[in-house]
């Protein structure tokens, strides 16, 4: 396992978690926490991911949601992004206008997304010079 925090607010790093689960075989978590310096909840997180995983439990897990339903389609995308360059258009117009072609979306999801663009419009076509 190796030594490397996996993130800067980690409390605990994989080798970290490895010892708690080590000493929390033969103590209790509470008095383990509290020598470590985390929370019980935190240590019975880690034990318990260990107990159902094994080691694999100990390892940090994206935070990304698997899927996101209410995403802006790729499409929406490629609109939202045109009529921002092409028509200058404002994110309430823009809002507006989807909202005629029956595309509801907030306007400040459309002014969040000015600008940017996932990975997925890349792939539909270039949207800048």
């Amino acid at each position: 396992m190796g030594n490397a925090m996996t993130h800067p607010n980690a409390p605990l790093n994989i080798e970290g978690r490895w010892r708690l689960v080590a000493r929390c075989q033969t103590r209790p978590i509470s008095h383990v926490a509290a020598e470590i310096g985390i929370s019980q909840s935190c240590a019975s997180k880690w034990v318990n991911h260990w107990r159902r995983y094994g080691d694999l439990g100990l390892r940090d897990r994206p935070s990304t949601p698997h899927r996101t339903p209410t995403a802006t389609s790729p499409e929406a995308f490629v609109t939202i992004e045109s009529w921002r360059r092409e028509r200058k258009w404002s994110a309430e117009r823009i809002t507006f206008e989807l909202a005629e072609h029956g595309i509801v979306i907030n306007h400040r999801t459309v002014h969040h997304q000015s600008g940017t663009q996932p990975s997925y419009a890349r792939k539909v076509g270039p949207t800048h010079k």
